[in-house]
């Protein structure tokens, strides 16, 4: 299959142009196994693209086609020339708007002249990369005299600069996208600056709220509602630490020993709830450090609509009281008592944060169970619909099976009509060339509608005449009255029979009928000539003996 696009085929002469070489050159190199063209052919003017598919053009084009091809590929129509129905067979025409528009794709042939031109050189290059993309490897680039592929050579190789005919490369060194939507999206927020304070140097004011933010705010991040950091403020080192292995800028993988779970935990409850959640006296890296946790959803500004603000408070550690007991051991009774309250107090919190935890699990367990359990029962839904979708396509194929069998039974009889008709047509054409009988048939308006080859020679037609009234044809008959005769078997029925003659001495026997259809309808007139020019010659020469001198009879 050779395949080749014509944009900008304006009124379609490159097309058929492009037609005929193929044809040409395929009846040359006469190559073994079947091929087709398709040529496709596209204009922005829809009326252009009209006037191309009627392939009609004016008799002076015969000033650039030869007279072999204008006889083999053109039939001559009035004034002008038609272009053969097995060349516009070859072209598909259609409008499209050649930078707006897909193109056409797989192709061994694309011939684009003289509409570059007409465009700004970066619609230019961006045209040459469409046509890169459509050309298959070793296509051919076919451009007008003027234009040529400028600076994309490492697209195309030239095989004649004169002519302005490339190759298509195999590679490029560079790929690129050819006028496609991009296939990768910056999933980030653009938004990872929203926070910070614009640096303005004259402005007092702005310094000292700048360092007293540095020194006094306490270590904040902002993160997406998957836990991505997107800005970091204050001193976040105590809180969080880079991930082991690939970079990872999730801060439920930087948090520390000790917060991760309580902060993954407040994280969750804060995008269910949708309102800020605290956590009081957090220990983290095993008592080291104690921090309060804040996670709150933001709403506004509207730039920060979306994210989540974490904010780290540090907890101060109350004063040891001392004891002031005499011997000590007072003081020390009571001392270790502080201590043990403490760690009891730090045991209940923990246990507290614990059975948090494990009941905000068990609520996100029940939770993502009643989600699978909806998930399953759509997927047994979405299953029963595709098992229905199956069996309907099962009977779509049967019936598409059955309706191929009788479209195969179909075609099978009309091939036989075909075949039939055929046969008969050639059997009427001996039969009417068998006859020696010069027949011409006319319609209800007494326009041409078929002849056989023996009217030539009395009537001058030619295959071109056909539709055209029989009066504005020049005969040899000395027949004035024919249409006349033909108008009054048309109104009576009657058939006429006359002999008459041609300028050259011939006679001829015209017999003029009805012509009737199967219907028994009557569609026209058959007018017949039998010569019976050697009878006339014979009843006059019998004439001349008979009136002879009557001394010659005696004689």
């Amino acid at each position: 299959q050779i395949r080749a696009w014509v944009p900008g085929c304006s009124t379609g002469e490159e097309a058929y142009s492009l037609a005929i070489v193929l044809r040409e050159a395929f009846e040359k190199a006469r190559p073994r196994g079947r091929f087709t063209f398709h040529i496709f052919a596209t204009d922005l003017d829809r009326d252009a693209v009209d006037r191309a598919r009627q392939g009609q053009y004016p008799a002076n084009i015969s000033a650039d086609v030869s007279p072999e091809r204008l006889h083999r590929h053109f039939v001559k129509e009035g004034d002008g020339y038609r272009v053969s129905r097995e060349i516009r067979e070859m072209v598909v025409l259609a409008p499209q708007n050649v930078l707006m528009d897909p193109p056409f794709t797989k192709l061994d042939i694309l011939s684009c002249r003289n509409l570059m031109i007409y465009l700004s050189s970066e619609a230019q290059k961006q045209l040459l990369k469409v046509f890169h993309y459509s050309l298959n490897p070793d296509g051919i680039l076919f451009l007008g005299s003027s234009e040529t592929v400028g600076g994309l050579s490492s697209h195309f190789e030239a095989l004649d600069s004169k002519c302005r005919l490339y190759r298509r490369k195999k590679s490029v060194d560079r790929m690129e996208l050819v006028d496609f939507p991009s296939t990768f999206f910056n999933t980030a927020p653009a938004r990872t600056k929203g926070n910070a304070v614009p640096s303005q140097a004259g402005n007092l004011q702005t310094l000292a709220d700048q360092l007293l933010l540095a020194r006094f705010s306490p270590a904040n991040v902002l993160v997406n509602d998957k836990g991505d950091i997107l800005y970091v403020g204050g001193r976040t080192g105590k809180y969080l630490e880079p991930a082991a292995g690939r970079a990872n800028w999730n801060i439920l993988a930087m948090a520390r020993e000790g917060l991760r779970h309580v902060l993954a935990s407040a994280f969750r409850e804060a995008l269910r709830k949708g309102t800020a959640v605290t956590v009081s006296d957090v220990s983290v890296e095993g008592g080291k450090e104690h921090v309060d946790v804040l996670v709150e959803p933001l709403e506004t500004p509207e730039a920060l609509s979306g994210t989540l603000l974490v904010i780290f408070t540090e907890r101060t550690a109350a004063p040891e009281k001392k004891a002031t007991g005499r011997a000590g051991k007072p003081g020390t009774r009571k001392g270790g008592d502080t201590g043990v309250e403490q760690e009891l107090e730090r045991l209940h919190r923990e246990l507290q944060t614990n059975r948090a935890e494990m009941q905000n699990s068990q609520e996100e367990l029940r939770s993502v169970v009643e989600e699978l359990q909806s998930a399953n029962e759509e997927f047994q839904s979405a299953n029963e619909e595709f098992q229905s979708t199956n069996e309907e396509l099962t009977t779509s194929k049967e019936e598409l099976q059955s309706l191929n069998e009788e479209l195969q039974t179909v075609n099978t009889e009309l091939q036989s009509k075909l075949d039939e008709l055929s046969r008969s047509n050639n059997d009427m054409r001996n039969l009417l060339d068998s006859t020696d009988i010069a027949t011409v048939f006319l319609d209800a308006a007494l326009n041409i509608r078929r002849f056989t080859a023996q009217t030539a020679r009395i009537i001058k037609l030619i295959p071109g005449d056909v539709g055209r009234p029989i009066t504005d044809i020049s005969t040899d008959l000395i027949y004035a009255e024919l249409s006349e005769d033909a108008e009054s078997v048309l109104r009576t029925l009657v058939p006429v029979e006359r002999q008459v003659s041609t300028r050259d001495g011939r006679w001829f026997g015209a017999r003029i009928m009805p012509y009737r259809t199967l219907d028994n309808v009557i569609d026209g007139v058959v007018i017949t000539f039998a010569d019976i020019t050697h009878s006339k010659e014979l009843e006059a020469e019998l004439r001349k003996n008979q009136r002879a001198p009557a001394k010659t009879r005696k004689k």
